[in-house]
């Protein structure tokens, strides 16, 4: 009687980084289970692959996480306090477009379209790692705007929940952009328009202040 082989072993974290270069390039209907075994290791079985990973949306998961512990950083300037809140923002969606634009990356944000086809079941709960993620930028997005206010950057009567949903329609709006190769130079002009939005609300609080 043939003995049976032993189960490929492989590293978990490069193994999750795979998945994750897959996950961002096609998205997660577009992922097939036979796509992440092919690359997983150098090629697992399906019995490996549910016994390391519980199935293709425990994985998915646990590549959101490990996207936001690293790539997903850019955004990390909107949580640092010893940024002015405009700095914060503009740091914010540079370092997000230069992620993006990168070459040697899946062009685009996984956030953004990791799970863009999969909203079509309501109650699908696949998509909900990535509408966290989502709504920690938008809390922080918020959080740089309320901060300008407080300082006095801003107009006391700045719409701080408008200005945070423009600034994150402008980074979602990133990704097709990158996708569709629009040059980084430009993607980063368009950045210094768009922050030119929170100037007007601070020409708005000093002219406040000269009346």
């Amino acid at each position: 009687m043939a003995q049976l082989g032993r189960p490929r072993s492989f590293d978990r974290t490069q193994a999750v980084d795979e998945a994750m270069l897959l996950f961002w390039r096609y998205g997660y209907e577009a992922t097939s289970l036979s796509r992440l075994k092919a690359a997983i290791g150098g090629g697992i079985t399906a019995p490996s692959f549910y016994a390391a990973f519980g199935s293709k949306e425990e994985l998915f998961k646990e590549v959101v996480a490990r996207y936001m512990a690293t790539h997903g950083r850019v955004n990390d300037p909107l949580f640092d306090e010893a940024l002015a809140p405009r700095e914060a923002v503009e740091a914010a969606l540079t370092q997000s477009a230069r992620m993006q634009c990168d070459e040697h990356l899946p062009k685009g944000c996984l956030v953004a379209l990791g799970t863009l086809g999969c909203y079509a079941e309501e109650e699908s709960s696949i998509p909900l790692p990535l509408r966290q993620a989502r709504a920690r930028t938008r809390e922080g997005l918020l959080s740089c705007i309320r901060r300008g206010i407080a300082r006095g950057d801003l107009a006391e009567g700045t719409d701080a929940d408008a200005l945070a949903a423009l600034f994150e329609g402008f980074l979602l709006g990133l990704s097709p952009m990158a996708r569709d190769g629009v040059e980084l130079a430009v993607i980063e002009g368009a950045i210094a328009q768009a922050v030119k939005l929170w100037d007007i609300n601070a020409r708005k609080s000093e002219s406040h202040h000269q009346a």
